[in-house]
C-alpha cells in the first residue's frame, strides 16, 4: 500500500475497528500524522497561533498551546485509534492489547508488533489486508472452453 492509499484507508475506515490493517497502511497513516502535527505546529511559531502562548520561565521558554494542533488531534484520534485496533488485528491479537501501552513495558511490546509482518492468509479478524495466502482460482477443465488438441 502506497501513502495516499494509506491516507484514504485511514480516513474511509474513520470509526472501523473490524478488520486488519497492513505494516504499510499503519506506518504511512503514522508517518501522516506525525507531519500534520509538525507542520502545524511550524504554522503556529511561525504566526504566533496560540491558545496559551508561550512564556519564559527562569528554565527556558515554555511550550504555548496552539490553535490548530488541538483540532487536528482531535480529528485524527479515533481513526489513529481504529488503525492500531486493525494493526493488531493483523497479527492476530485483539485490539484490546493495546491498553498495555499504559504500562513502560507494554509500549516496547506494541512497537515490536506494530513491525511483525502480519499473519498470512485470513485469520479470525478477516482476510489479508495484502491479499496473500488466498485460495487461487480452480485450474479450467476441459469444459470451460476450446483447447489447443491437434
Amino acid at each position: 500500500m502506497d501513502f495516499t492509499s494509506a491516507i484514504k484507508s485511514g480516513f474511509s475506515n474513520y470509526t472501523n475497528f473490524s478488520g486488519r490493517a497492513s505494516r504499510s497502511e499503519y506506518w504511512y497513516w503514522t508517518l501522516f500524522t506525525v507531519i500534520i502535527g509538525m507542520g502545524l505546529g511550524f504554522i503556529e511559531g511561525a504566526l504566533g497561533l496560540y491558545l496559551v502562548a508561550p512564556e519564559m520561565t527562569e528554565l527556558g521558554q515554555s511550550a504555548g498551546v496552539g490553535l490548530l494542533s488541538p483540532i487536528a488531534n482531535l480529528a485524527l484520534f479515533i481513526p489513529s485509534l481504529a488503525m492500531i485496533w486493525r494493526r493488531l488485528h493483523d497479527i492476530d491479537k485483539s485490539g484490546a492489547w493495546f491498553f498495555i501501552a499504559f504500562t513502560c513495558v507494554g509500549v516496547i511490546l506494541l512497537i515490536i508488533w506494530y513491525v511483525t509482518k502480519g499473519t498470512t492468509g485470513p485469520n479470525r479478524f478477516g482476510p489479508d489486508p495484502l491479499g496473500s495466502g488466498e485460495a487461487l482460482p480452480e485450474p479450467p477443465t476441459s469444459d470451460d472452453g476450446p483447447t489447443l488438441e491437434a
